[in-house]
C-alpha cells in the first residue's frame, strides 16, 4: 500500500501533468483500491498524523472501462469527486530580492563572481537542510541555448548540479538527440535551492512542492544576472513553473496555452516546452 509521502508524490505528479494539458492516467482495478484504502488509511489516522496534511473527504472515483485492461481514472478534474492530499505549504519571511551588479572583466570572471554570491546568499543557505546544496548553473558561457527549469530536485541538492537526477539524464539525451552536447548549452533554474517542505509523522519529508512567487522573485536577479553573462540567443523555459517565472504564473493558466509558441524575455526568444 502506497505511504504518505508516496501519496504526496503521486499528487504532484497528477497536478503536473494536469498542467501539461493531460486529461487522463491507466491504472489498473487493484492500483485503484489500493490507492483507496491508503487515503483512508490517513483520514483515520491519528489527529497528529493529519495536522501535516490537509485531507479532503474521499469518494468512489468513476471509472469507465470499456473491455480488458487498465481502467482510465481521470487526472483531478475540477468537478469530479477526488483525492486531495496537499502538504502544508510554508512561509518563511522572504526579504526583498537581491540587488546584483556584476563586476567588470570577462564572462569567466563575472560568472565566478555571481556563482560565489548564490552560493554564500544568506537566505538560501537558511532554507537548505544540513548536508545539502545551493544549485547554481552550469555549461558553457558562449552557449547559444539557456535551459532553464523550475527549481532542483533532490538529486540535484545533493549534487550541488543542475539536472542530475532522472529528470537530468532524459534531458541530456534531448540534448545530443539536436545534434548538441551537453557542455555546449547552459543549463540554470528559476530558483537555486529545492524549496522546503513540511515535514509528516516520523520525520517523514513531504513531496516536492512548487515555490511561491515571492520564492521565485527572490531568485529571478540571479537568474537575469546568468542569462546578462551568457548571452544566449534562445532561452528554453523547461515546464510550467519555470514558464511563470518568465511570463508571470497568471499569463496562463495549463502549459499548452504557452508551449511551443514564441515568447520574449529580457529581448530575447523564449520558447516553452515540457519539463523532461
Amino acid at each position: 500500500m502506497p505511504t504518505r509521502a508516496q501519496l504526496y508524490a503521486l499528487t504532484d505528479e497528477l497536478r503536473r501533468l494536469k498542467a501539461g494539458g493531460q486529461r487522463s492516467v491507466s491504472v489498473s482495478d487493484e492500483t485503484l483500491a489500493d490507492l483507496r484504502s491508503a487515503v483512508a488509511s490517513c483520514v483515520a489516522g491519528p489527529v497528529e498524523a493529519a495536522k501535516s496534511i490537509q485531507v479532503a473527504r474521499f469518494e468512489s472515483i468513476p471509472v469507465a472501462t470499456s473491455g480488458p485492461g487498465p481502467a482510465a481514472l481521470p487526472v483531478i478534474p475540477a468537478a469530479a469527486p477526488r483525492v486531495v492530499v496537499v502538504p502544508a505549504v510554508l512561509s518563511p519571511a522572504i526579504p526583498a530580492p537581491p540587488k546584483v551588479e556584476l563586476p567588470a572583466g570577462d564572462k569567466a570572471t563575472r560568472w565566478a563572481a555571481l556563482r560565489e554570491r548564490v552560493l554564500n546568499d544568506k537566505f538560501g543557505l537558511a532554507q537548505v537542510p544540513p548536508g545539502k546544496k545551493i544549485v547554481f548553473g552550469t555549461g558553457s558561457l558562449d552557449a547559444k541555448i539557456f535551459f532553464c527549469g523550475d527549481t532542483p530536485g533532490e538529486e540535484e541538492e545533493l549534487a550541488g548540479e543542475p539536472f542530475v537526477g532522472p529528470a537530468g539524464q532524459l534531458l541530456t539525451r534531448m540534448i545530443q538527440g539536436m545534434g548538441v552536447k551537453r557542455e555546449q548549452v547552459y543549463i540554470g533554474y528559476s530558483m537555486n535551492w529545492r524549496p522546503e517542505v513540511p515535514v509528516g509523522p516520523g520525520g517523514v519529508p513531504g513531496a516536492s512542492r512548487r515555490p511561491t512567487a515571492q520564492e521565485m522573485a527572490y531568485c529571478r536577479p540571479y537568474l537575469q544576472a546568468q542569462i546578462e553573462i551568457v548571452q544566449p540567443d534562445l532561452i528554453v523555459a523547461l515546464g510550467a513553473t519555470a514558464a511563470g517565472g518568465f511570463l508571470g504564473a497568471d499569463s496562463f493558466k495549463t502549459l499548452g496555452e504557452v508551449k511551443g509558441r514564441w515568447h520574449e524575455f529580457g529581448g530575447r526568444p523564449l520558447i516553452v516546452t515540457y519539463h523532461p
